[in-house]
């Protein structure tokens, strides 16, 4: 198994140790402490707060030689105390150059200094006085300073670091209108570390990390945000430690604020996943076409991170919130998606009744209550739905039972027709034996199901609803030109484990019976019912059982189609995600017959119906998936 570093992930670390101000003695040892803690956890890349070899709230001590000396001393015995580590450090410091003060951040590794980089936007308002002191790094008359005895870059920087590319911006340089780490993404920069000293106000944290959650979005980079904390003055301000790691608008870590020992936050970030997501978004490479700077590069090396130091977590159902608050109001969203496009598509075509194959599973009930709501929408009776219940060779009567039930309790017309003898027909007019339980056999079912779905749309002058989701046409499992067709495909781009969340938000605000009704649906195996029942009368077909299980394909898919993730960090991200509930071999032998069909499957998906996309991954071949049918799949499987 190739390391973490060559699956793309960076360990970060944002700290905030204790200062003393206008002690650079202590605060080198503070930072040292924090450093090493940090560095044997494995963190590759270390941020420490704004100024903290100084303190941030030294005033106009700040015009003290004695206390700019002394921070120079101390950052060069800290250059020789971390060589060791590997790990590129990011420390504030005040830099003498060009005749003035500046507010920097120095980026140190194997006791060197690789650059230094100034600070450009310097508040001036309210509680802040930062031009009294610094200056600018917008008009440097020089490139290079001299800092610990070392000529070394100074002004507008970026550090690539293997495949990390590092931009570091100040404080203030965030909160304006066009950050300087815009300017740094656009030129290339897939990391942004920000060193910080930010007071606390009323709800000013709140707003802080929505704006470094929204600038790792913005910029599609990892941010690592740590600001000054325990032993600021407190004359006028008070300062918390708050230390942010995010990665393309999504917080991955935070640190404990207003600790008195200190706060910190170390995380994984995936700069391939970074990668990918860049390389699709075309908007993306025509603004940094159009507006990216000029940045001078300076060369490093990152420490190699072992499998057993990636900590980062993943979600093993990454379609489904967590948060019950937010999966209900994703569940809200996408029902309502589902609804408006369903609800367009009838009133461009003038069609007043929606047809609809009921089996009393899971996918054909979702299509129904999206039906349901649709006519709502459209002020028309619930009796406009047609519902079909086709009794076949595996249908049994739990099914059978819930499919009546449901769609008399939504109100809708109800018709039955036994598909059977016509099955039957059909297999002795192309001469198969229906004792002979194959791929035709069931074949032969599902076609002749949508045939008659079909010719009851023309014939009711109604649009056929489909049925079928985002996991089946992933795996190919279903039937050309049978439950693959349709007029209009509500569930499209909607993953297998995401139906069951939505048909359980529905019954959540359904009536008793309805409610009951759908419990129900959610508690009879995914199957689609082509074989013969047991001798029991259950199912026997049990889709899962066949193709494995969908919770690991849609974590497949998500991963694959969103980041381009290879076999090998799929099966990786799977076993961390699942916990050991799948064992290695079992990962890699489902991974592997995802792979396989979803190569095989591309000709069901090239022809699919319309349908709305509700998500981030969908495979509509008119949108977000657009592949040959005949690609070969060799690489895939390596």
């Amino acid at each position: 198994m190739r390391n973490a570093s060559e699956m793309g992930f960076v360990k970060v670390a944002a700290l905030s140790p204790k200062v003393t101000v206008a002690n650079p003695v202590k605060n080198k040892a503070s930072a040292l402490d924090a450093i090493t803690k940090a560095a044997e956890a494995g963190a590759q890349i270390i941020v420490l707060p704004e100024l903290h070899l100084s303190a941030y709230t030294c005033a106009d001590l700040f015009y003290q030689d004695r206390l700019i000396r002394r921070c120079e001393e101390s950052l060069a015995e800290l250059l020789a105390e971390t060589a060791q580590f590997g790990a590129a450090v990011v420390i504030g410091i005040p830099v003498r150059a060009f005749n003035g003060l500046y507010n920097c951040a120095a980026v140190i590794q194997n006791g060197n200094i690789l650059g230094v980089v100034p600070k450009e936007y310097l508040p001036n308002y309210q509680e802040f006085y930062e031009k009294r002191w610094f200056a600018s790094s917008r008009d440097l008359p020089g490139d290079t300073v001299t800092l610990c005895g070392q000529e070394v870059p100074f002004g507008r920087l970026l550090f690539r670091l293997g495949e990390v590319v590092m931009g570091v911006e100040i404080c203030e340089d965030l909160w304006v209108p066009v950050p300087p780490s815009s300017q740094m993404a656009l030129a290339g920069a897939n990391l942004i570390v920000n060193l910080s000293a930010s007071n606390e106000l009323v709800a000013k944290n709140t707003y802080r990390r929505e704006l470094i959650a929204g600038q790792s979005g913005r910029c599609i980079c990892g941010y690592v945000y740590a600001s000054a904390g325990t032993g600021e003055s407190t004359t006028d301000l008070v300062f918390s430690g708050a230390c942010t790691i995010a990665e393309n608008g999504s917080i991955l870590a935070e640190g404990e604020r207003f600790s008195q020992t200190g706060s910190s936050v170390i995380a994984c970030l995936d700069i391939e996943r970074l990668s990918s997501e860049r390389r699709k978004d075309g908007s993306f490479r025509d603004n940094a076409a159009a507006l990216a700077p000029s940045f001078r590069a300076v060369e490093g090396t990152l420490p190699p991170l072992s499998v057993e130091q990636m900590d980062r977590p993943y979600d093993p159902t990454p379609f489904i919130p967590r948060d019950s608050r937010t999966r209900e109001e994703r569940c809200q969203e996408i029902f309502s998606i589902q609804a408006a496009g369903l609800a367009r598509r009838m009133a461009h075509t003038g069609l007043k009744r929606a047809v609809i194959g009921i089996s009393g599973g899971l996918d054909s009930t979702l299509a129904l209550l999206v039906a349901s709501e649709t006519m709502k929408l459209l002020n028309l009776p619930a009796e406009n739905i047609l519902c079909v219940t086709m009794p076949g060779f595996g249908t049994t009567d739990r099914t059978y039972r819930n499919a009546l039930e449901l769609i008399a309790s939504l109100g809708a017309e109800l018709r039955e027709i036994d598909i059977r003898p016509a099955c039957l027909q059909h297999m002795k007019d192309i001469g198969h034996d229906p004792e002979i339980h194959d791929v035709t056999y069931e074949n032969t079912q599902a076609r002749e199901r949508t045939q008659i779905l079909m010719d009851m749309a023309n014939k009711e002058g109604g649009l056929l609803v489909g049925t079928g989701d985002l996991s089946e046409l992933a795996m190919g499992w279903c039937t050309y030109n049978g439950d693959h067709m349709s007029m209009y495909g509500v569930n499209a781009s909607v993953p297998k484990t995401l139906v069951r969340y939505l048909v359980d938000y529905v019954a959540s605000r359904s009536d008793a019976r309805t409610a009951a009704v759908l419990k129900e649906v959610l508690d009879t195996p995914v199957s689609p019912e082509l074989l013969p029942p047991d001798e029991n009368g259950k199912i026997a077909q049990k889709t899962e059982d066949n193709i494995g299980p969908y919770e690991l394909h849609d974590f497949f898919l998500y991963h694959f189609l969103r980041f381009g993730c290879e076999r090998g960090k799929l099966a990786f991200l799977a076993q961390r995600a699942f916990g050991g509930k799948y064992s290695a071999a079992e990962v890699d032998k489902w991974l592997e017959l995802f792979l396989k069909r979803f190569f095989a499957s591309q000709f069901k998906r090239s022809c699919l119906p319309d349908g709305p996309k509700v998500g981030s991954v969908s495979l509509s071949p008119r949108g977000d998936w657009r592949m040959p049918s005949d690609a070969d799949r060799g690489i895939f499987l390596d």
